[in-house]
């Protein structure tokens, strides 16, 4: 037999025997119809231990066990011969004497020779060859009915097989997958990223792992799926790259699970965020802002907050929204650098809307207004009253709502959410999303509101319970001021008081009334009037002080009241000073010596039980003595000593007038907004009183 036959005659048989032979080291032998061996190649002389000059021409029985009896080894091939073949397992010796259980495909096979023929023997190790069969027939299994899918390409990545899994999931049978690549079968997808990573799977040889295929197939073309993605890549014995095989997982629904679930982490984030960051001062415009601060990036692009108009002036909220809106724009983010965002009204711009405006219908129903997919169509109601909705289509606003800022009961003003980037329309859970920020900042705004109120009430009730006009008595120059708490604090009960006395004598009063707002400043009124009424009874400065401590003790709550209580006679210049855990009067000599009058503290009125004591003291005509409340010498950080040296230096600093030495007082020591209300009281005795 030519070699060229030959070759010719063993590849069809072995491809007649299976394809998994390929994996298998298998040993083909060629006999002549009498059984001799007429080819003897290189797997064989490995398999048995053979070379090919020993065995040539021998017959191939005499190589299967037991060697004398070599009946069964004739009678197989005998069946070989006259039949169409013999597939089994039998025994051989190899040559260094050790028996080798070989599994052997024999078949005749025609020769061109007239009614010649031969017997082509394929023989491997049994328990491989058994190995390689259980093999076959788990992959086979799997790649037949495994929920994954999986494919096999060659290393210029078109398909040579593809499961039925796979075939499903993109809605192709396996006839259009073979022979082509995945951008020209599935353009929906990120193809050309998946084959760059198989590229590097062929190059490197490292797999890759959950890489995510996105997009649409055949299979469902009208939604987008997520698939993880496997590759691995296939070699031949000796290394070198043969193909890849492939295999893929549906994973959208956990895929949706976990945007959702992240979705959802971020709005509680983002709630979170907003009661830290929304309503830090009981300030309108800050709180506005602080609202669109935080709703922008995470939820909307552009945001703006506005506030009804008579709310934003102080003034009450008036009779409704019957003949339109008009607002305050108080809030916008970001205040520059986007396009949308400087079409929109800028900050402190009043807005008036006709009652027909889908932002008054807003407004009015208390509900969101929102428009998921923004176009011509949608804007058409709002273009009719304002330009602004056709320019902020253009500029790229997709989606838009309104969520009113409602609290107690009250409709407070409106925040508007503008989308521009990728993100998709406003869904449900946005709507409620901001409508929880709004609700949020919608407390805040009418904490404001009703603090406001009050700030004004109490401020208008103790600025008409302090003396309006005072008349001081001869030989008694007097100053006064008032300053009032910045609008960040509370209202106190800071007051002051100079009273003539029927024998020429002056009474100067100082008081504080622990607290702030309406409650403090009544029972501030409350004991000026008492102070007042007392005094004119010509009582002893501890007698009043002990008047003012049942006058406290009278109130359903209790309440505490610093007070300085100081009688001073023009003509002879003695004053009788009495302390209610009050800060110390100062005193200027004519000479600009200033000092701190030494007088026992005492405790605050409506602590009870203290038994009040009264220092007396003579000042020269000239002297000046200033009464004051602790908002002038208290300040966080610092210490009350130091704050009292640096009174004592400004007193000690000539001044052209007693209002000039107010100002300064106030100027030096209370350089911001202050914390406490501030009642400042200053005298000079001029001594041209008469006796």
């Amino acid at each position: 037999m030519r070699q060229d036959h030959f070759d010719q005659v063993t590849g069809g048989a072995a491809r007649d025997a299976g394809g998994w032979l390929g994996t298998l080291s298998v040993a083909v032998v060629a006999t002549s119809a009498d059984g001799k061996v007429v080819r003897w190649d290189d797997t064989a002389q490995e398999l048995l231990g053979y070379p090919s000059r020993e065995v040539l021409g021998r017959h191939i029985a005499d190589l299967l066990h037991p060697g004398a009896d070599r009946s069964l080894g004739r009678s197989l091939w005998d069946l070989a011969v006259t039949g169409s073949g013999v597939t089994g397992a039998v025994t051989a010796w190899h040559r260094d004497g050790h028996p080798l259980e070989l599994e052997i495909w024999a078949a005749p096979v025609p020769t061109r020779r007239r009614g010649g023929s031969t017997v082509l023997v394929f023989a491997a190790e049994a328990h491989a060859a058994r190995s390689i069969r259980g093999s076959s027939a788990v992959w086979d299994g799997l790649f037949a009915r495994s929920p994954v899918g999986i494919a096999v390409l060659d290393t210029r990545l078109r398909f040579l097989r593809v499961n039925p899994a796979l075939q499903a999931m993109n809605g192709l049978p396996e006839a259009a997958h073979i022979g082509h690549r995945l951008v020209e079968l599935l353009p929906g997808v990120n193809a050309a990223d998946m084959e760059s990573a198989m590229r590097r799977v062929l190059s490197t040889g490292e797999p890759v792992l959950d890489f995510r295929r996105i997009g649409r197939t055949p299979a469902d073309p009208a939604h987008d799926r997520v698939w993880s993605c496997s590759y691995v890549r296939l070699e031949d014995p000796d290394g070198r790259p043969i193909g890849l095989a492939a295999s893929l997982i549906d994973i959208t629904a956990q895929q949706r699970a976990q945007l959702e679930t992240e979705a959802v982490r971020r709005r509680l984030a983002l709630v979170n965020e907003a009661s830290v960051k929304i309503g830090t001062t009981l300030d309108l415009e800050r709180t506005a802002q602080e609202l669109a601060n935080t709703a922008v990036p995470d939820l909307a692009d552009v945001v703006t907050v506005d506030v009804l108009e008579t709310l934003a002036a102080g003034d009450a909220l008036g009779p409704g929204l019957i003949g339109g809106a008009e607002t305050r724009r108080l809030g916008r983010a970001p205040l520059t650098g986007s396009p949308v965002a400087d079409i929109l009204a800028p900050l402190g711009r009043t807005m008036r809307f006709p009652a027909t405006a889908p932002y008054t219908q807003a407004l009015a129903a208390s509900r969101p207004f929102v428009v998921p997919e923004l176009d011509a169509v949608s804007i058409a109601p709002a273009a009719r009253h304002s330009t602004a909705p056709a320019r902020v289509l253009a500029a790229g606003v997709h989606s838009f709502m309104m969520v009113p800022l409602h609290a107690r009961g009250v409709v407070l003003g409106l925040a508007t959410f503008y989308r521009i980037r990728a993100l998709g329309p406003f869904t449900d859970d946005d709507v409620a999303l901001a409508c929880e920020l709004a609700a949020r900042a919608a407390v805040c705004v009418d904490n404001a509101r009703l603090y406001h109120r009050e700030h004004d009430t109490a401020l208008v009730l103790q600025r008409s319970m302090l003396p309006q006009h005072i008349s001081a008595p001869p030989g008694v120059e007097v100053a006064h001021r008032y300053l009032p708490a910045s609008d960040a604090a509370e209202v106190g009960g800071d007051w002051y008081d100079v009273i003539t006395l029927p024998d020429g004598k002056a009474a100067l009063v100082m008081g504080d009334v622990m607290g702030h707002g309406t409650r403090a400043a009544a029972i501030m009124g409350r004991l000026s009037a008492s102070v007042r009424a007392l005094a004119r009874l010509d009582l002893q400065p501890q007698e009043v002080l002990a008047q003012l401590e049942a006058a406290l003790d009278d109130l359903t709550e209790p309440m505490l009241a610093t007070f300085l209580y100081l009688v001073v006679d023009p003509a002879t210049g003695h004053c009788r000073v009495t302390r209610a855990g009050h800060p110390p009067p100062a005193a200027v000599r004519p000479d600009g010596t200033v000092r701190l009058l030494t007088v026992p503290p005492g405790l605050p009125l409506g602590v009870g039980g203290e038994i009040f004591t009264t220092t007396d003291l003579v000042l020269e005509p000239g002297s000046l003595l200033v009464l004051y409340t602790d908002g002038l010498v208290e300040a966080r950080g610092s210490d009350i000593d130091d704050r009292l040296a640096e009174l004592t230096q400004v007193l000690a600093q000539p001044v052209s007038s007693l209002d000039a030495l107010c100002d300064g007082l106030l100027t030096r020591l209370v350089p911001a907004a202050a914390d406490d209300d501030i009642a400042l009281l200053v005298v000079r005795l001029t001594g041209t009183a008469t006796d």
